[in-house]
């Protein structure tokens, strides 16, 4: 029975200090984790409020790639006759 006693001292005065000294370093990083996570999901939702204007942006891509491939094409037909 004394045993148990000893055994039941050395886990309070050791082991539970070191577990709880874990536990609070995995805490700490948790809220660290937490914190980058919020910065994160700030700067999406930021980033949301600008994309407004992509589907205009792109339009007006596709028009400008149209023009340029006839252009293209023209030019690589004249090309071809004068090497051809």
């Amino acid at each position: 029975m004394v045993l148990w006693w000893i055994g039941n001292a050395i886990l309070l005065a050791v082991i539970l200090p070191v577990v709880i000294y874990l536990l609070n370093r995995v805490l700490a990083a948790l809220e660290r984790i937490r914190a980058a996570s919020d910065a994160i999901l700030a700067g999406g939702v930021a980033l949301i409020g600008q994309l407004g204007a992509v589907p205009d942006g792109l339009a007006v891509t596709d028009t400008t790639i149209e023009a340029v491939k006839v252009g293209a094409v023209r030019y690589a037909g004249s090309v071809a006759k004068l090497l051809g």
